[in-house]
């Protein structure tokens, strides 16, 4: 079993870099672990995972209020929040073959898994990566890169409160990166040292936390259908209080069945009102006059994490041998293609140039269309299949006319089923946009 989940990683990970969706960050110079760069399909992906959030969590809401905070913060907000001093993992270091590892994540914390040397005692490692700002390189010029997203929010309450006057409830959300210098980062992309989050931090009285918090966790889960991941692989964790985090009075954590273990996808966190305690702020309710400081619901996303469980919940084979064929079931709306469009014979000009305008009318309504006439028409299909494009718009002679009852009609290929059907030119944009 093992073998089959390992295997399929590597398939995940092969695809991601043969069809340009992912590339191991600074790869012509030999790689630098942790990062990762983006093609231009997983530019797409992504790109349709955040509006997806965006529109659901944000756009759709009344009580929502977008922000994108700087990534550089005075170290203030970060003492104020208790990462200088706290946000550590224990590392401990082999003596022989000097490998760094995460102490409480070995199962022998004396024994080096890679070369069986003999492995230092755990020191607290912090994850925050320092950087220096300005002129003069001393302790006043100390700034780190943001280890999460939910301090810019903090630190803009004031200004949202002052800017739009919401009332309470309401949430803050941003979709931005962050960075911790991971001691072994690992499992392609699901723990790297930049990486991007999508969060909520969802202001309300302490009285009410609990009903927001179950609203949440089934605006959560309904997300997470609607964007494709399997279902079947996602379990809740009710956090024990002695694993949760120094400021969370309850947490569910969303994981998912990875390849490599089941583990944590999203998590729904009931942070109390440490943060805005720590950095003075409060609310003053405007009807009653009372000043309180609120209590804080944080969904939190992250956007690498969600693109790998939708990559494995998506990808599929059928048929064997010569004739196995691997695609991707991403839904419409979300695939980074949405259709490919290619004429029968690219040596024929006529069909090409009926083909590019076909391809110029969906390109103008959709955006996310392709022209493909590389290779025969099945190599285009396959080619296709594993982007996970669903549906491929073909141009042939009864288009021009040949079969004078085809013309100006296409052949629209489904991706899942493989099947085909004969539609009008002026049918194509309603029978997609019906589909997403």
């Amino acid at each position: 079993m093992k073998e089959n989940q390992d295997n399929l990683m590597e398939k995940i990970v092969s695809l991601c870099k043969r069809r340009g969706f992912i590339f191991q960050g600074s790869e012509i110079y030999g790689g630098l672990a942790g990062t990762f760069d983006l093609g231009h399909l997983g530019g797409e992906l992504i790109n349709n995972i955040k509006q997806s959030w965006w529109r659901k969590f944000v756009a759709e809401r009344e009580d929502m209020y977008g922000i994108k905070a700087a990534i550089l913060m005075r170290s203030e907000v970060w003492e104020a929040s208790g990462h200088v001093a706290g946000f550590s993992d224990p590392l401990t270091e082999c003596t022989k073959c000097q490998h760094r590892f995460r102490a409480d994540q070995l199962t022998d914390t004396k024994k080096c898994p890679d070369c069986g040397g003999e492995l230092s005692a755990p020191r607290q490692f912090n994850m925050m990566s320092k950087t220096q700002i300005g002129a003069a390189e001393d302790s006043s010029s100390t700034a780190y890169l943001r280890p999460e997203t939910a301090q810019g929010i903090f630190v803009n309450f004031k200004n949202t409160i002052d800017a739009y006057h919401p009332k309470i409830p309401f949430g803050m959300a941003q979709i931005g990166k962050a960075f911790r210098n991971e001691i072994t980062p690992r499992d392609f992309v699901f723990r790297s040292r930049e990486f991007e989050q999508m969060e909520i931090e969802y202001f309300v009285k302490e009285s009410e936390w609990e009903k927001s918090f179950e609203h949440f966790q089934k605006e959560m889960l309904s997300w997470m259908s609607e964007l494709g991941i399997d279902m079947e692989k996602v379990h809740e964790l009710e956090v024990l209080p002695e694993d949760r985090a120094h400021y969370s009075k309850r947490t569910v954590d969303f994981e998912f069945d990875y390849p490599f273990g089941k583990k944590e996808l999203f998590g729904l966190a009931y942070r109390g009102n440490f943060d805005l305690t720590n950095h003075k702020l409060d609310y003053m309710d405007p009807d009653t006059n009372e000043r309180f400081v609120p209590h804080v619901i944080e969904p939190s996303f992250g956007v690498e994490r969600a693109f790998l469980a939708l990559m494995l919940s998506a990808y599929a084979e059928d048929g064997e041998g010569e004739n196995l064929r691997s695609y991707l079931k991403f839904k419409p709306h979300i695939a980074p293609v949405i259709c490919a469009v290619s004429p029968l014979l690219k040596n024929k000009p006529e069909l090409v140039a009926k083909a590019r305008e076909v391809y110029a009318l969906l390109k103008k309504e959709f955006g996310r269309v392709m022209f493909d006439d590389n290779g025969n028409i099945g190599k285009r299909y396959r080619r296709q299949d594993e982007i996970g494009t669903p549906y491929c718009i073909v141009i042939d002679f009864d288009t021009l006319g040949e079969n004078p009852d085809l013309l100006d009609t296409v052949t629209l290929r489904d991706r899942d089923s493989g099947s085909q059907e004969r539609l009008k030119i002026s049918e194509l944009v309603s029978k997609i946009k019906a589909q997403l």
